[in-house]
């Protein structure tokens, strides 16, 4: 198993061995630097965390917080809790939920908002539907985690507010105002100068949200809409000529623009997995299995750079983008090392997400003193400047669960 370290150009000579992956390096990576990173932003004058550095590593206390930023801390600690049984981390995840339910939550009309003031006061009041998936998520983890009926108990509620507002006889709708009753421009989740009417990325974390739901209750609603997320993965998003995930939708489900997004692709197919894994219907999971083979297939052909040892980020009208993206390179290594644990193909998509997990530990993991990974990098694996250590994107969600799930599928 080799790894490029040094080259001029995408057609540089792989030099290095690469060690097989153990999960004594995660557990370290885990342990020893991502968890503490975390710890330190813990805010216990205004409640919540930190919500801001930038990339020089200077922290901003009066940046926003955002809602999906906390949840995915809550989401984080509830499981660092399951794995490693450190009280300190379920300590943070309650201080997480704290935050949440007292300042994130809409007390009036329910659900969450898009983000607030360092203070913890309403900065943005939108109800986004990708929003109130990541909270159910995370309220579903701590209930496992902790055993918090209230949690569950919001979770549910959540979830109704979800299926009664936020969606149409096609799919789910993505951006509502504060009282649920209007339609908003989803600003949030659209790119590439496209407004988006609907998208592949609410649905995957709904359904990522539901299959956390289901696997803590085994509610039959929840699994019923669960089957409805999967079907409308199969018959609307995914293409069947082109094997991988359209993107941008408008409100009928049709297709607009010609974007593939290489990261969503491969975090998509363990997630999809791990949903028909919470089904249980023999039928179900070998429908999408096939789906996955396929999806995985075509990533490894036209995405994962041999060079590099990495991933890029996507296409648009069939130009590239080459930048290497933390969250990218996380589920890189989740998606492969899954593809190859259920037979999707031989011991080329363990070596690719060793190569990958090497790429990390190389050059997205900073090395600096107060640093966590950087968000992303160009051809020359300079770091981008631009973008921040923390903000209400750049989370302990990806490479912790990174971590976490292949510390559980390597020890198995």
């Amino acid at each position: 198993m080799t790894s490029y370290r040094s080259g001029n150009s995408a057609a540089a000579v792989l030099l290095i061995k690469v060690n097989d992956m153990n999960s004594i390096e995660f557990r370290k990576e885990l342990t020893e630097h991502i968890i503490p990173f975390w710890n330190k932003l813990r805010d216990d004058e205004n409640g919540g965390f930190t919500g801001f550095m930038d990339s020089a590593l200077n922290i901003d206390k009066n940046g926003e917080k955002g809602v999906i930023l906390h949840s995915r801390i809550l989401w984080f600690y509830s499981n660092a809790y399951m794995l490693l049984k450190d009280e300190a981390l379920l300590d943070n995840a309650k201080h997480a939920y704290k935050f949440l339910t007292e300042k994130c939550v809409d007390k009036q009309y329910g659900g969450v908002y898009w983000s607030m003031n360092a203070d913890g006061s309403v900065k943005d009041d939108i109800k986004h539907t990708y929003c109130q998936a990541f909270f159910v998520y995370a309220l579903s983890s701590y209930y496992r985690a902790c055993g918090d009926k209230d949690a569950l108990k919001l979770a549910y509620e959540v979830v109704d507010l979800i299926e009664k507002h936020a969606t149409d006889d096609v799919a789910y709708l993505e951006k509502l105002s504060r009282d649920w009753g209007s339609e908003l421009a989803n600003d949030e989740l659209s790119e590439n100068g496209l407004m988006a009417d609907k998208t592949m990325n609410t649905t995957l974390h709904l359904m990522e949200a539901y299959t956390e739901l289901y696997l803590a209750d085994k509610n039959a609603d929840v699994l019923r809409r669960l089957k409805f997320q999967l079907e409308l993965t199969y018959d609307k998003i995914f293409d069947e000529q082109g094997n991988k995930l359209l993107v941008f939708f408008n409100r009928e489900m049709d297709v607009i623009g010609d974007i593939h997004s290489y990261g969503h692709d491969i975090e998509a197919t363990w997630l999809i997995d791990r949903a028909c894994d919470a089904i249980g219907d023999a039928e179900i999971s070998a429908k999408f299995a096939d789906m996955n083979k396929r999806i995985v297939r075509n990533i490894a052909d036209i995405a994962y750079h041999k060079a590099t040892g990495s991933l890029l980020n996507e296409s648009e009208n069939g130009v590239v983008n080459t930048w290497r993206i933390w969250w990218v390179q996380a589920e890189t290594v989740v998606g492969f090392l899954n593809a190859y644990q259920r037979g999707y193909g031989d011991k080329e998509y363990y070596d690719i997400a060793a190569a990958v997990w090497k790429f990390i530990q190389d050059f997205i993991v900073d090395k600096r003193e107060g640093g966590e990974w950087h968000s992303q990098l160009d051809d020359s694996m300079k770091f981008a400047e631009f973008k921040p250590m923390v903000d209400p994107w750049k989370c302990p969600y990806h490479n912790g669960r990174m971590c976490i799930e292949a510390i559980c599928r390597l020890e198995k």
